[in-house]
């Protein structure tokens, strides 16, 4: 087989390699731009399961490469005059320079053909003599732009500024330092790749680099300006560039993230950077190009398969490790492009919230890596719940809080689940055990399903509701029951289901009209949620005034039925959701148009609720931060705005749901998958609030709130299937101050031990 790599990268010369150690008989050239000794990055880092890919694949190449790597275990990180240093980290990394040399070398060993200073042509029709022709030239691939619309090609320019240096300054760990300048933030990630070397990437938001006026500076001023900003950490010695060859503001770059829907078209095959771009943050773009060299040369040496067969293969299992990893490198762009989040943080919660941003790292997993360190962050996050210095670390998501006079033992929520098991709203045994077991299971806070204000809010015949003296009387069976066996909070979630009611009850189908008994349905426009669904009468004023009204009352009867806390249902295109969401408000009045308008009903219904409820007691309510339909619906940024106003109306604490607001939306799933709505509007709002969404795991609860990204966590479906859930967490992290009805005390002992043993097995 004859084929042409275009591109002498590692990605490039690294398949040349692997072809080559597969069947000698190939004829590989390697065809680079630029000279042998010439290179433009810095450091490479890697992983130790990298490191074992290369040593399985080629074992002289990777045992030279291991041979030459610097090794480092600690993380600091700078900020406000503090640093925080964690340990157990153990990353390794390489001059690029020198792994190219390495490569260079055996390429040329086995034979390979290497040709530099040879401008590749972007035209197929130029490499007709080749079987293959490998587009390895990187994330500005000419080949790849030139059969652009074969490829599916996705760019998304970031939006932060950055710069690549390189300093004589020897970092023994892998340094963040972050500075205030007068016009804005600006940081450096660095780290040592070599005995006298070490990297030094600058970056800031646009902002600041314009601020700062490198928008229009030359290279040796901008060096000059990020040497005195960075003078401390540098210890004298200078920032090296090898861009020279980029004039002023063009050496800053703007991250460049790529996905190809096809990684192949006629004999052309992209690799590496050409296909996909993981952000540097990460430090995973030499990797993956590594190891799509390594899948590639043995799925085309592989007998038995044709290259269809083979191509298919190595993109969609090499996409699949592409996906995962810029998922984290998406998160981890994410958390550097709003810093000003997070800034307000202090420098211990700062680190980890650092280290934890793109959730490949978690609370347990940093744990292993430095156990001293973590606990210091569990007993300070616990001093910092319990209002007094805490000497005994524990998990976060044991740390009490209060809203208003109301304190919760833990962060743990039971998250309100539609049970659709009423009879004519009235809860029954069902529900006693129900909440009650769920309470007992150790949540601090245990949430209602939506209960429905009126007959015609139901969702369905099955949904509860509390508009009638029978419903009082048996939700006040099941508050006494929660408070007198548990020590759980109990909140009532109050709704109304407006063009989403009069369907079936879950099991039947989700949003499926009822073929009879039907009752008419209202919302704030004419909007059907779905074809199949009635179509919504228009509220009227006398409407707003019924509905304000029932849940004035509703409101009254909760707190004659004992519950510690109410909430609003605003959310998932129920009827005060079908207000809030611009994809169902269609109004021209007052109660139209843009944000404030929209929220106006909303916000009466909600301030008419705060005045029936006792001052003391807190209220929250429920938000979809997304619509998932980009600018068409609400978005993230409109969701800050959406919370502050309901804080400014009383509410003490956001729930931070999405979408279900518009049957068509494209909602992206995943783990904690609607947290960093919370975050957002957490640290941006400055508010209080509650992370729902695809939260299973303790791991996860403890990571969600010691880096600040939401103050309470609540779970649905684990809770569904095990409601002891909280208390089996408690015994799994070896946690004793749970509270456990005395009749269980005995079977928590039990299971700890158990718990235990498997760990010390595994270990």
């Amino acid at each position: 087989m004859r084929v042409a790599c275009l591109g002498g990268g590692p990605a490039g010369r690294y398949f040349a390699i692997s072809m080559k150690l597969r069947d000698p008989a190939h004829f590989v050239a390697v065809f680079e731009r630029n000279r042998p000794d010439d290179t433009f990055g810095w450091g490479v880092v890697f992983s130790d399961q990298t490191v074992g890919n290369l040593m399985q694949n080629d074992a002289v190449s990777g045992a030279l490469v291991a041979s030459e790597f610097a090794h480092w275990d600690d993380i600091d990180v700078h900020i406000h005059g503090q640093t925080i240093r964690s340990s157990g980290h153990g990353f390794i990394g390489i001059g690029r320079k020198r792994l190219l040399n390495i490569l260079q070398e055996r390429a040329r060993e086995l034979g390979v053909e290497l040709h530099f200073e040879h401008e590749a042509s972007p035209d197929l029709a130029d490499w007709r003599d080749y079987d293959l022709v490998i587009a390895a030239d990187g994330a500005n691939s000419r080949i790849r732009d030139r059969y652009e619309e074969h490829f599916g090609v996705d760019i998304q320019v970031r939006r932060n500024k950055f710069f690549w240096f390189g300093t004589s300054k020897v970092f023994e760990a892998f340094t963040f330092a972050f500075e205030k300048t007068e016009a804005g933030w600006i940081w450096a990630h660095a780290y040592r790749f070599d005995d006298d070397l070490s990297t030094f990437i600058v970056e800031m938001d646009p902002e600041t680099w314009a601020g700062l006026g490198l928008d229009s500076m030359d290279q040796p001023e901008a060096i000059a300006l990020c040497e005195r900003i960075f003078a401390k950490y540098l210890d004298g010695h200078a920032l090296i560039s090898n861009a020279t060859h980029l004039r002023g503001p063009q050496a800053w770059l703007n991250f460049r993230r790529i996905v190809c829907d096809r990684w192949d078209y006629e004999n052309l095959i992209l690799l590496g950077d050409a296909a996909h771009t993981a952000h540097f943050s990460i430090g995973s773009g030499t990797k993956l190009a590594l190891e799509d060299a390594i899948k590639l040369a043995e799925v085309l040496n592989r007998p038995g398969l044709t290259r269809e067969m083979a191509l298919a293969e190595y993109q969609a299992e090499r996409n699949l490790e592409v996906l995962k990893l810029q998922n984290s490198a998406r998160n981890s762009t994410e958390w550097f492009e709003t810093l000003d989040r997070y800034l307000h943080f202090e420098p211990i919660q700062f680190a980890y919230s650092l280290l934890t941003r793109s959730q490949r790292v978690s609370h347990e997993n940093l744990r292993l890596r430095d156990r001293a360190w973590l606990e210091s962050v569990e007993r300070w996050f616990q001093s910092q719940a319990q209002g007094r210095p805490v000497n005994e670390p524990a998990p976060p998501m044991f740390a009490p809080f209060r809203l208003r006079n109301m304190e919760v033992a833990n962060r743990v929520v039971v998250s309100p689940m539609a049970m659709y098991s009423a009879e004519d709203g009235c809860p029954n045994d069902f529900h006693l055990v129900h909440y009650g077991e769920r309470a007992k299971g150790g949540a601090g806070l245990v949430y209602t399903e939506m209960t429905c204000v009126s007959p015609e809010g139901r969702i369905t015949p099955g949904c509860a509701g509390i508009y009638a003296s029978e419903h009082v009387a048996a939700w006040k069976r099941i508050v006494d029951f929660v408070h007198a066996h548990s020590k759980a909070k109990f909140c009532l979630q109050l709704g109304h289901s407006g063009p989403k009611g009069s369907t079936k009850v879950g099991w039947e189908g989700y949003d499926v009209p009822l073929e009879s008994g039907n009752w008419p349905v209202m919302a704030a426009s004419d909007v059907p949620w779905s074809p199949d669904n009635q179509v919504p009468r228009p509220m009227t004023r006398a409407d707003m005034d019924e509905v304000v009204a029932q849940f004035v009352l509703a409101t009254e009867l909760g707190l004659e039925a004992g519950f510690d806390m109410v909430e609003l249902h605003a959310a998932h295109g129920y009827l005060l959701s079908s207000f809030i969401t611009p994809l169902t408000n269609k109004r021209s009045d007052e109660y139209g148009g843009g944000l404030e308008n929209r929220l106006r009903f909303p916000l009466e219904v909600f301030r008419a609720m705060r005045d029936a409820w006792p001052a003391e007691r807190p209220m929250s309510v429920r938000i979809s931060a997304n619509d998932w339909m980009g600018d068409l619906g609400v978005t993230p940024d409109e969701a800050v705005e959406i919370g502050r106003a309901f804080v400014e109306a009383g509410a003490d604490l956001i729930d931070v749901s999405a979408g279900q607001t518009w049957a068509d939306c494209q909602p992206i799933y995943g783990r904690m998958f609607q947290t960093p709505f919370a975050d957002q509007i957490r640290n941006e709002g400055r508010l209080t609030t509650m992370a729902v969404g695809n939260i299973y795991e303790p791991d996860h609860a403890n990571s969600i709130l010691a880096a600040g990204r939401a103050d309470l966590v609540a779970l649905a479906r684990p809770h569904l299937i095990d409601p002891m859930w909280t208390l089996r967490a408690a015994a799994a992290q070896d946690y004793r101050r749970v509270h456990v009805p005395p009749p269980y005390l005995g079977g928590m002992d039990q299971l700890a031990r158990n718990l235990a043993r498997e760990a010390e097995l595994k270990a």
